[in-house]
């Protein structure tokens, strides 16, 4: 038996890099899943390693799509016949410098993407009836947020994408707060993860990065995709509104 047998799960972002680790470990544990991206060439990919239409379904389109959102939310419900977790994931940080120089449409579409779509998936899938009760009688609807450590200091050089953390942080909190007991909240913040979207922050000098982390490496998507699982299962049915940090220790001396 796994965490997630017979619950069906969507994953933002999920073609690769951390989507596709929970996406991947929510199948594992015997979750149906609908991943979105915006490439539907890697989503079909993603969908063959993941073991087919039995298992995972890919919707292409952008997260801050309205139409999309729909589209994804009514497939779910469409082939796989239930909702009942959310993990919201995408997230774009197309800017790398002093805010200062960062242009308000550069920054509106940072919050757009990063928070106000994730808002929407959560708030569309609430809509729809979010989970259903399990045999002891406790909803299984669940949410997590795929943060940031950027969102908890400064960082100097990802400013908006660190508001744009801080933001989703919060809104896990409050969203957390009202949407008990039928939907718990929760995200996760990880530190540095070994994939594309993060490669220019250790490309060359990962050991040199890895030495600042009492760990002394850095996070891999299983790392993330292991707690991401655990808050979305039963076993954390009362947790909600909470940010797990995931950081290999890093934050412990106040680093970023």
């Amino acid at each position: 038996m796994g965490l997630h047998d017979h619950t069906v799960a969507i994953v933002t972002g999920a073609s690769r890099g951390i989507g596709f680790g929970i996406a991947e470990r929510l199948v594992a544990e015997g979750a149906r899943v609908v991943l979105t991206g915006r490439k539907p060439e890697a989503l079909d990919e993603a969908v063959e390693r993941l073991g087919g239409v039995e298992h995972a379904l890919g919707v292409a389109g952008h997260a801050d799509d309205a139409d999309h959102q729909d589209q994804v939310i009514a497939t779910a419900r469409e082939v796989f016949g239930r909702l009942d977790l959310l993990v919201n994931n995408t997230g774009i940080n197309p800017a790398y410098g002093p805010m200062i120089d960062t242009g308000v449409d550069t920054a509106r579409k940072i919050l757009e993407v990063n928070v106000l779509s994730a808002f929407e998936w959560t708030r569309k899938a609430v809509g729809s009836g979010l989970g259903q009760v399990d045999d002891r009688g406790r909803p299984t609807g669940a949410v997590v947020n795929v943060a940031s450590i950027a969102g908890l200091g400064a960082t100097g050089m990802l400013g908006w994408y660190a508001v744009s953390k801080a933001a989703l942080i919060h809104l896990t909190t409050e969203l957390g707060h009202q949407l008990g007991p039928e939907v718990r909240v929760n995200a996760v913040a990880p530190a540095v993860v070994k994939t594309q979207f993060a490669e220019a922050l250790y490309a060359g000098r990962e050991e040199k990065v890895a030495a600042a982390y009492p760990l002394k490496r850095l996070g891999v998507p299983e790392d993330v995709a292991g707690a991401v699982s655990f808050l979305l299962s039963r076993d954390a049915s009362w947790i909600t509104g909470q940010t797990l940090v995931i950081d290999g220790g890093v934050t412990l001396g106040g680093a970023l």
